[in-house]
């Protein structure tokens, strides 16, 4: 993705962010030289990787496959492996109109997906094989806004803003806005979008940047060449 493409996507959601009542923490407006002045004061969100993230999975074609995100908080794997801390993450995502994040799981990962506002936010449901594998011929359980809901194969849950569901690992989910962009958020076990995103067909997590404009913002993905 071109880096102009990114500044204006982080443009544009800003301001569908504030548009619903919410507001970025302080350091989603800090410049890459902001970053860099401040990075041992940043260490935790260095870390952790919080803040922008902005993705189209490496095939070049955002605007059909693709999401935006911001990660606003993340815990630590250590704290999840002995069974207490900080175990949790949140983040902020846009779905655009038909614009689809593709078939995955996850490993370790439990989230809430949440219509935070906007259009209807489409969620397609497969259940995994013995060894946590995509199966197209089995179903699971999920539930939504803790209510259970059984589903079949393919399913596709429709929610209103104000909805959400649960998936736990091994539950395989794609999603995209219908009727137009949607708000989502996150809440879940903690991220580590490094590795634990089980895409069904091999692609990559992250964009591959082309620096035609300097960044106005830098993205997670950024950390570790920009700020050493």
């Amino acid at each position: 993705m071109k880096r102009s493409r990114i500044n204006a996507i982080m443009a544009e959601a800003q301001e569908m962010i504030r548009s619903h009542g919410f507001v970025l923490p302080p350091f989603a407006d800090w410049s890459p030289e902001d970053f860099a002045a401040r990075k041992d004061e940043a260490a935790q969100v260095i870390t952790a990787r919080n803040g922008w993230d902005i993705t189209d999975y490496g095939a070049g074609r955002f605007d059909e496959m693709g999401l935006f995100l911001f990660t606003l908080r993340n815990g630590r794997l250590a704290d999840l492996q002995r069974g207490g801390g900080m175990c949790y993450a949140e983040k902020l995502l846009i779905s655009r109109q038909d614009q689809l994040s593709p078939m995955h799981t996850h490993v370790l990962k439990a989230e809430d997906i949440i219509n935070r506002g906007g259009a209807t936010l489409v969620v397609e449901l497969y259940g995994s094989d013995d060894a946590g594998g995509f199966a197209g011929d089995r179903g699971g359980t999920v539930w939504c806004d803790g209510l259970r809901r059984d589903f079949a194969p393919g399913d596709k849950l429709r929610l209103a803003p104000g909805e959400s569901v649960t998936l736990m690992p091994g539950d395989w989910h794609a999603f995209w806005g219908e009727g137009g962009d949607v708000l989502i958020g996150e809440v879940s076990t903690v991220n580590d979008d490094e590795t634990d995103n089980i895409f069904r067909e091999p692609m990559g997590r992250f964009a591959q940047v082309e620096e035609d404009v300097p960044p106005t913002h830098l993205l997670v993905s950024d950390y570790a060449t920009w700020l050493g």
